[in-house]
Formats: structure tokens, sequence, C-alpha cells
């Protein structure tokens, strides 16, 4: 390349946060270049779900973040994006199987209720006019009609075609640029420089690499998860359905295989049952007892399951950060370099929020949210 590109801002990433990221900086204004070593929706984003949810979120950050992620997704579909990423408003449901879980349930969705959720409880006698197909005897759950769905891959893609950024995909990040007086200057390429005064690090799973390579520690790890996806049936699963203790799975810190059935239909017809973590690096081997325990936990909430076919599996790394907090906004470190990555298994759901967050933080504006509790720079530098 003889000549550098020039721009604004750098994206590192072409998953859904760094393409939030590149068209919220273009409705700021800023012109930006997306760079990833693989296709659009390589990472993270291509092996997901697609969840946009707000009912697994306890009060905080995160919950806040995903409310305005959520006016956000909703804003793009209605204006037109709809469609293009399969925008589906279909609520979600959180069933509970006994009454301890039930009150555990009943207490996170007053809390919930306070910070904005409509949580609306469902009494027994009542799930099945919501899911006419899930297992009797359950103690009752909660209906959340502000969750939602989108297809990823889609999501990611329309959101760079709106942005009209400039993508350059199958191109590796070898360094970030920085000036004498320690301020970024743009990125290092295996294929030449791209300047700009600002670098967002959007590179999910590989948010420690690039983080790294501008000179700074954060302790992204990869937190392993399968999705199971059945034969195309009829519409037979209305909403987002899981179990209570999800939430608690979500928020765990163990290394060993957690397993909570999340079960959903897709606009195609088959069913996608999910959701298993487990941190064990980045080793892709198929794990027999995940699946297992997948297929199990959704036939206990679906009897009908049971007499599907599951056509295939697959695997992906959520981008997990040691408090379950993203990384969003400037680095202090390295002036210049902003962070957006660590969302973990709700990456979908909290672009649309994060991408608007980092470009006020480009522009110079106030955030909408406080970004103190995503700070880049909170953990100690030995935790990396």
């Amino acid at each position: 390349m003889s000549e550098p590109l020039t721009c604004d801002v750098v994206v590192v990433g072409a998953g859904v946060v760094g393409a939030a990221c590149a068209l919220y900086a273009a409705r700021a204004g800023l012109d930006s270049v997306v760079v990833d070593r693989g296709p659009v929706a390589g990472g993270t984003t291509g092996a997901g779900e697609g969840n946009l949810l707000v009912s697994d979120k306890e009060p905080g950050p995160e919950l806040d973040l995903a409310l305005l992620s959520a006016r956000l997704w909703a804003e793009l579909a209605r204006d037109g994006l709809g469609k293009a990423v399969e925008y589906e408003a279909k609520g979600g449901v959180v069933v509970a199987g006994t009454g301890e879980a039930l009150a555990g349930l009943e207490e996170l969705a007053a809390g919930q209720r306070a910070a904005g959720v409509e949580a609306v409880p469902v009494p027994p006698d009542r799930l099945a006019d919501l899911e006419p197909y899930l297992a009797p005897g359950l103690a009752g759950g909660v209906h959340y009609p502000q969750d939602a769905q989108v297809m990823p891959a889609l999501a990611a893609a329309h959101l760079l075609r709106v942005s009209e950024a400039r993508l350059l995909t199958g191109r590796q990040v070898t360094g970030v640029l920085r000036g004498p007086d320690g301020a970024v200057r743009g990125v290092r390429t295996d294929r030449g420089d791209i300047h700009a005064p600002a670098v967002v690090n959007a590179a999910g799973t590989w948010g420690g690499e690039v983080a790294a390579r501008a000179g700074v520690s954060l302790p992204v790890l990869p937190r392993r998860g399968f999705v199971l996806v059945t034969e195309p049936l009829p519409p037979r699963v209305r909403h987002k359905v899981y179990a209570a203790d999800y939430v608690a799975d979500v928020a765990s810190d163990s290394a060993a295989l957690q397993t909570s059935p999340v079960v959903e239909g897709t606009p195609a017809g088959p069913v996608l049952i999910g959701a298993s973590r487990e941190r064990v690096g980045f080793d892709r081997s198929l794990s027999l007892p995940a699946l297992r325990a997948l297929a199990a936990g959704a036939t206990r909430l679906f009897p009908f399951l049971a007499g599907v076919r599951a056509m295939r599996t697959y695997a992906g790394f959520r981008p997990y950060l040691p408090d379950h907090l993203p990384a969003i906004g400037p680095d202090p470190r390295a002036p210049g370099l902003l962070h957006a990555c660590g969302h973990e298994g709700a990456g979908v759901g909290l672009a649309t929020g994060t991408g608007h967050l980092i470009a006020q933080a480009l522009t110079g504006r106030t955030p909408d949210l406080d970004l103190a509790p995503f700070r880049p720079d909170r953990f100690p530098e030995e935790a990396e």
C-alpha cells in the first residue's frame, strides 16, 4: 500500500458491537474504517442466538445499558432495519420449577421493575396462555414484553452497510500506533497502516490482545457456549423461554460447565436451544456432556422436543471480564483508545447502546449513562 488510509476513527472488529460503533460514529459525523482479521460476524457474533434481553439482567449498570440498547434496537427496527435483521419483539418468559425458584425470580423482577423493566407475574395456571407447549407443573413465571430477537450475523452486516464505513476484512491488526506523547495515531495492519486520532477496540474475545498491542492490559477471557439447532418445526415456541436459574449461571464465576435451558423459535422454523457456559480457553471441540445437558433441560421445559431431531450444533466464545461488565469508553492509559468489548453473552443485545455511548465519547458529548462502572482501567494490572 503506497499511502496509509486516514479516517476519524478505526474500529477493530466487524462483529455486531463494532458495527454499531461504526453506525453511531457515522451518525455523529465521523468517518470510520472497520478492520477485522476475519469476515463480518466471524467471531462471537456469528455463534450467538441474537438475544436482546432485559430479563436476565440484575438492577445496575448492565441493566441500564440493556434498557438503552433495547430502545435503540426498536428505533432501528422502526427506521426500516427490522425486516433485514429479522427483528422480533417477541418478549420473554422466565419460568420457575419450584416455589423457592419462583420467590427468587419474583424478587429479581421487583428490582427490575423499579429500574424501568416491564415484568408481569404469570401464575402457573396462565403459563399455557403464553406458551401452550410448556411442561405442566411449573410453579409460575414472569413475562418480559421488552425482550426481543435479531439474527446476529445479519444485524452486523446491515449495521455496517447503513454506517457506510470502509470495511477491511481479512486484515490483521498487528499494532496500535502511538505518538511521542502516548496518544493513539491509528493502527498497523499486515497490509499497511491506517491513521486516525481514535481507535475503538471492539475485538470481542480478542479484545485483550488488541489492548496489549496498545500497551495496556484488559483481562478478557473466552467462555465457551454451545447452541443446539433442531429441524424446522411449525411455530410452537412463541417467546424466548428460559428457566430462572439461567440468571444465576450468567453471573457465576465458575469455570466448570453450567447449563440452564433457553429455548426459542426462529422465523425459519428451527428451534434454538442454549445455554451452556464453561471456561476452557479457545477449545472448540465438541462437548457431549454439554449437548446432553442442553437437550435434557430443553425437554424438561418443552416435552414435545423429546421427539424432535437436533440437526446441528455450534460453539462460540463469549468475551468475559472478571466482574461481568463490559469495558466501554476511553482508556486513560492510552489517549485516543476506546474499548467496546467484554459483553460476554449479551453483546448483540448491548451493541446499540455501546455504539451510541462510544460515539458520544468520541465527540466529547456527555454520555447518556455513567461510564465509570465500565472503565477499561478498573482491573488491577496483575489480573492480566
